[in-house]
């Protein structure tokens, strides 16, 4: 069994994201290339976007810390510290509002 403290993650993730000319930080909390569940934390400074993409199978996004934006086509949903945001099957872009941390979970079709 493993264990790992997302509030540490987060807190270390975001200062990184801060000082990163991207303004964002990921890290792999559970998963991989050899799992169909993958877990990713993910962290934005303020004003910084992750640009569209597809979505690569099932998804939620579990807002840790922070405001975030997800944007699907013509539809956006907001989303604040506690809030969980199903991914739709499509198209889709994230900003973060102020700085944010989200827990990204994907499970890849077989």
């Amino acid at each position: 069994m493993e264990k790992s403290s997302l509030t540490a993650l987060v807190r270390e993730h975001l200062e990184t994201a801060r000082r990163a000319s991207s303004g964002r930080s990921a890290t792999t909390v559970y998963g991989g290339h050899e799992h169909q569940l993958r877990q990713t934390l993910v962290a934005l400074a303020a004003g910084q976007e992750m640009e569209e993409h597809e979505s690569p199978g099932e998804a939620t996004l579990q807002v840790l810390r922070g405001r975030v934006t997800l944007f699907a086509g013509d539809t956006s949903w907001d989303g604040t510290a506690g809030d969980l945001i199903v991914i739709p099957p499509a198209r889709h872009s994230l900003a973060a509002r102020e700085d944010a941390a989200v827990l990204l979970t994907v499970v890849k079709p077989r």
